[in-house]
């Protein structure tokens, strides 16, 4: 019997276990993906998840996991040359897609239809919804408050993070599909991606929890292994947060969401209160290896 999975998504890693269950035939995949990472890149409104997301699953993204293949840089260079800080690297292509956004969403079309609209143009089948159409920023205090892209791209994640916090969240409420793609589920699958800067925004946009907690089965893969996150600095800011770099810390981060938790098969084996343990390969770069891992956690829950 087919399945309905919805799955908890930010950036690369959430891309990738997205596109592990899209494989699969008997299973009806929609991706709720976190938006606390957007911002306005050149005047352009720019949604770096969503977009990794899209073009994981067209299979069109960049060798490091972000924008896109066999990209141009003529745009990107032409603006240094002008003298912008173009830091953010925006291709040609990846450019002309964020143009199209910031065109419909100055016609008032919301996000999530402008979504959906991307999603056809790229001949997906498996729905993509952001959280929410309302804007969420991510704010991040370091020596001072600042926004996502400056702490992630312009200083390279280096800063330790004293404090995190969503500004608009509390206004927010979920974008059409969003609630009903839960309830009609049966698994979520919290993405191997950063529990505070990518799902976060995602459970704490008004009204999710709520219905994530009314699904029998919340798996989430671990980022980590061995402490360290397998990209970017989830282990770091679980740790400067106050919780543990470890597994321990990923499900005390998420508040008793998970019911089960996926660590590495190199990992010894552990226990968690009021979470079921399951040992895999959970390094997912590839296609083939992202749909064993989603084959795998389809089983268990058999």
């Amino acid at each position: 019997m087919g399945k309905n999975v919805v799955i908890l998504a930010g950036g690369v890693g959430g891309a990738r276990m997205a596109r592990g269950f899209d494989a699969l035939a008997d299973v009806s995949t929609t991706v709720v993906v976190n938006v606390g990472d957007d911002d306005t890149i050149h005047g352009l409104n720019v949604s770096p998840d969503l977009d990794t997301v899209v073009y994981t699953l067209a299979g069109l993204e960049g060798p490091e996991g972000w924008g896109r293949a066999n990209e141009t840089w003529a745009a990107h260079e032409e603006l240094g040359r002008l003298g912008l800080d173009n830091s953010f690297r925006l291709g040609d292509r990846d450019l002309a897609l964020n143009i199209f956004r910031t065109l419909r969403l100055r016609e008032g079309v919301p996000l999530s239809k402008v979504t959906a609209e991307i999603a056809t143009a790229f001949g997906l089948t498996t729905s993509v919804l952001p959280v929410t159409d309302d804007p969420i920023r991510t704010k991040l205090l370091t020596d001072e408050w600042i926004d996502f892209q400056t702490y992630f791209v312009f200083r390279r994640h280096r800063d330790r993070v004293n404090d995190v916090r969503f500004d608009g969240l509390d206004q927010a409420t979920p974008a059409p599909g969003v609630l009903e793609a839960i309830s009609g589920s049966d698994l979520v699958v919290v993405a191997p991606s950063n529990p505070i800067l990518s799902v976060r925004p995602i459970i704490e946009t008004p009204g999710l929890r709520d219905a994530l907690d009314a699904v029998k089965v919340r798996v989430g893969v671990s980022p980590l292994i061995g402490g360290k996150a397998l990209k970017g600095p989830a282990g770091d800011i679980l740790e400067s947060l106050g919780y543990e770099s470890n597994h321990h810390g990923v499900v005390a981060s998420y508040e008793g969401l998970l019911t089960d938790l996926v660590i590495d098969e190199s990992e010894e084996e552990t226990q968690i209160s009021g979470t079921r343990i399951h040992r895999a390969d959970i390094l997912i770069g590839d296609k083939e290896s992202a749909t064993r891992l989603a084959k795998e956690i389809i089983s268990w829950m058999d």
